[in-house]
């Protein structure tokens, strides 16, 4: 069951999520080599894979890479997709409890278009006014290759009395 989501809405409550639903999220996000690069010298990532065009297409012709130019770094990756699920899932959030099961399963190149599918795993009922829910992330490309996948649990709002 996929839903096709709009942009951020008031139905992203505690009570609004159900276990085993798959929202598909309305925006992607194209990564620039601008960003994939400043972003990987930010957090000192020096692998050159993420920089070095010549370096990966040597390598590639060599049989040494399986792609022939630079490498988005995987930290880019996890933010862009939760970062195009958040608007459906982040918006009641009190506090982020846990990133787990983090998968990357492809490559992401400079130019490549990122978009977002979550799935509700699991919710548990754990305050009077808020609740624990576990999502899993889905990340995929252009050509709908899955990149990314990683399980996020977070502490949701429920819905204000009266509301």
């Amino acid at each position: 069951m996929i839903q096709q989501t709009g942009l951020t809405a008031n139905d992203n409550y505690f009570e609004n999520f159900e276990v085993g639903a798959v929202y598909k999220h309305a925006r992607g996000k194209t990564v620039t080599e601008n960003e994939a690069v400043t972003i990987c010298h930010l957090v000192m990532n020096s692998a050159s894979g993420h920089f070095d065009d010549h370096l990966m297409a040597t390598a590639h012709a060599a049989g040494k890479a399986h792609v022939d130019r630079a490498l988005v770094y995987g930290g880019v990756t996890i933010s862009i997709t939760i970062g195009l699920a958040y608007q459906d899932t982040g918006e009641q959030v009190i506090r982020e409890l846990g990133m787990d099961n983090i998968k990357l399963l492809g490559p992401v190149l400079h130019g490549s278009t990122l978009y977002a599918y979550t799935e509700v795993l699991a919710k548990d009922d754990t305050e009077p006014s808020a609740g624990r829910v576990t999502f899993r992330h889905y990340g995929v490309d252009q050509n709908d290759k899955l990149v990314f996948q990683g399980d996020r649990t977070a502490l949701v709002r429920k819905r204000p009395q009266g509301a």
